[in-house]
């Protein structure tokens, strides 16, 4: 395993880079800022090296434009949280309204743009594993809790990601890795050519402001939503329907019939490149987001970044889920421990 420096946080603390290799040529490359996924390197079916998620070069770019959350580890508490407040154990916790007056991704100041230690590096196994320890109350969440992620990349060419935590007060706990994928390549442009399959039958539907769930639980069927087969990401993307309006594209959370197992997500391909990427998760829901809010900047090697150039697929427990009874709570008490496991397997198609 390879480690180099990566820059520093703007305090003068260092940020480190590790990069994991398998026997295929395959790498991936981990930085200490935020537990972030900076490069997934992988041969297409031409030999050429593809670096499939978009990210900066530095810790002091990913730093400048923390908000796109290009592969950081976020948490405590992924997606949105309505009003920003929770109520837990009958008291009433204030988080930052950070998306108009929601709370997004857990606030602006979150572990997603802090250094992790180091804690294990397992060569044999080609693991890493960094550690967080988050106060109780920052962020507004209740309990001193310690997180773990734990990046492992095999020979079949799957990364894993384990998420791991515990707390010393009953708390929230949903962590995602935010991962953008383009399999034509990171510097490559638009997606949505490229094709998507959807291992869910419903999402949940968005209210007119804010991008917070109504509550409902809507079939796919018959919908822009409808990824039950194979269709291109942008075949419906521009559509009148009303979700998709606002949205401008996905930006939902589809739900999954795993029942706390890890099972298949997702999966996408890229005819240019031969990729296929499968996902899997134990998670209940997964947000499709299809990068509407890339606006132009620069990212790794001088590539352009812009609407569209990459797809999110975060799993999770539906966003705002202390507001509708019907939807998971992403609780855990004091002691308990919590874990949640997602695998990105790339692989090239089978003609």
């Amino acid at each position: 395993m390879v480690k180099e420096s990566f820059g520093t946080d703007g305090r003068d603390n260092p940020v480190e880079l590790f990069t994991l290799s398998n026997g295929n040529g395959t790498k991936v490359k981990i930085s200490t800022l935020g537990a972030t996924v900076v490069s997934f390197l992988f041969l297409d079916k031409t030999g050429t090296l593809r670096d499939v998620v978009l990210g900066y070069d530095s810790a002091e770019d990913y730093l400048k434009n923390n908000g796109l959350y290009f592969g950081a580890s976020v948490g405590r508490c992924a997606n949105r949280i309505s009003n920003a407040k929770v109520t837990i154990d009958g008291v009433e916790y204030a988080l930052e309204a950070n998306s108009g007056s929601n709370n997004l991704h857990s606030g602006s100041n979150g572990i997603s743009y802090k250094i992790w230690e180091v804690e294990h590096i397992d060569e044999e196994a080609n693991c890493l594993a960094l550690k967080i320890v988050s106060a109780d109350l920052e962020q507004g969440f209740p309990g001193n809790m310690t997180i773990r992620a734990i990046f492992t990349l095999t020979e079949e060419d799957a990364l894993h990601i384990e998420y791991q935590a515990v707390s010393d007060k009953t708390t929230i706990a949903n962590f995602t890795n935010h991962s953008y994928f383009n399999l034509a390549g990171h510097d490559s442009g638009n997606i949505s050519g490229q094709k998507l399959k959807l291992y869910a039958k419903a999402f949940t539907p968005l209210a007119p402001k804010d991008s917070i769930p109504t509550g409902e639980i809507c079939s796919v069927e018959g919908t822009p939503f409808d990824f039950t087969d194979f269709k291109e990401i942008g075949r419906d993307i521009e559509a009148t329907d009303k979700q998709i309006t606002y949205a401008r594209g996905y930006d939902h959370n589809f739900v999954l019939e795993n029942q706390g197992e890890l099972k298949l997500m997702a999966e996408a391909e890229c005819e240019e490149t031969g990729i296929h990427l499968y996902a899997y998760t134990d998670r209940p829901g997964v947000q499709l987001y299809t990068g509407n809010f890339i606006h132009g900047h620069m990212g790794k090697q001088g590539a352009f970044y812009g609407e569209r150039h990459g797809f999110c697929l975060e799993s999770q427990y539906y966003p705002d889920a202390f507001r509708h009874p019907d939807f998971q709570k992403p609780l855990i008490l004091a002691g308990e421990a919590y874990k949640a496991h997602t695998v990105f397997r790339l692989k090239l198609k089978e003609d």
